[in-house]
């Protein structure tokens, strides 16, 4: 393992990691972003081997929330189109589906992550499918549902849960985490719409640069953050770092952002560098299974390739 870069470990383990839906979608998208389509298609394919009868993919329980399965999806229709496998273009069209007509929602259509809440995890797993599926208008619409619920305009940050029935919050903490997840799947829907949506585009640009500049108040002096944003008592964690240097590198090489926070990027990227283990693990992020501690995830791993193909496709080297 020694002759292992940094990357090839941290890919190395996340394939051997237990992963549920949301898990394997993020990790499914990870390695399309790095360019891997074998890899991608073969956690499609399982993916699709435990899609369940309402047509959510890679259930590993019955339980799981309504709408982590379609963190699957974009790498799914993506792999449909390159195998042209039928079994996989309708795996994803019941997806689909299932998110249009099945999926617990909102009076409004906001989609429910799970029971009557909302939770800010679906701004990653909802939309960017919905964009990639050829419903840019319900990606947008869904953004601001969520946005609606879970966007506190005074700390200019959101968060974690909102429980519908009770019209409050389930939990009001500026979960960095959930922030990460809004970012990026921001980032990944502006990509996503089509050229005529300019102002719904100009919008989520401008949701993206608020929210960079309102995490970037509480970032450490060694790059990371607090799991609770803006609560120094709260452990230090890493995947947030990642997913704002993810999201900076791609703003940046799609053009909706400016350089003026690659020095920020690359400062962070250094810092998570450091918090690879020998053994491929990206140590101290939000970690599983209970996401209450400092320790591993398979979305820390995910991170941490989305960051590094979005650097590298800005064309930085070290």
């Amino acid at each position: 393992m020694e002759n292992y870069d940094a990357l090839t470990k941290v890919q190395r383990a996340l394939l051997a990691m237990q992963r549920y839906s949301w898990e394997q979608g993020v990790t499914a998208q990870a390695f399309m972003e790095l360019g891997d389509d074998e890899t991608m298609i073969l956690l499609v394919k399982d993916a699709v081997n435990r899609q369940a009868e309402n047509g959510q993919l890679a259930l590993m329980h019955p339980g799981e929330a309504y709408d982590d399965p379609a963190s699957n999806g974009e790498a799914l229709l993506r792999a449909a189109r390159l195998t042209g496998d039928q079994n996989l273009r309708q795996a994803a069209e019941r997806m689909l589906d299932y998110l249009l007509h099945r999926c617990p929602k909102a009076t409004d259509g906001t989609v429910l992550h799970m029971g009557k809440q909302v939770w800010i995890d679906a701004m990653y797993m909802t939309p960017p499918f919905l964009a990639a599926a050829g419903l840019p208008d319900e990606a947008v619409k869904q953004i601001e549902g969520f946005r609606k619920r879970l966007y506190h305009p005074q700390k200019r940050l959101y968060a974690h849960m909102w429980d519908e029935e009770k019209n409050t919050f389930a939990r009001s903490d500026f979960w960095g985490v959930g922030n990460g997840w809004t970012a990026a799947g921001l980032s990944r829907v502006i990509h996503l719409l089509p050229a005529e949506m300019r102002s719904e585009r100009n919008h989520l640009i401008s949701y993206v640069v608020e929210l960079l500049d309102n995490c970037l108040v509480y970032q450490r002096p060694d790059g990371f953050f607090h799991n609770v944003i803006d609560d120094p008592h709260s452990f230090v964690e890493t995947n947030l770092a990642q997913m704002l240097a993810y999201t900076i590198y791609r703003g940046m090489q799609y053009g909706w952002l400016g350089d003026k926070y690659l020095a920020r990027a690359e400062k962070t990227r250094q810092a998570v560098h450091h918090k690879v283990d020998k053994f491929g693990l990206v140590q101290d992020v939000c970690g599983s299974p209970e996401f209450d501690h400092a320790g591993t995830a398979p979305e820390g791993q995910a991170f941490f390739i989305l960051m590094e193909a979005a650097r590298r496709d800005l064309g930085l080297k070290d």
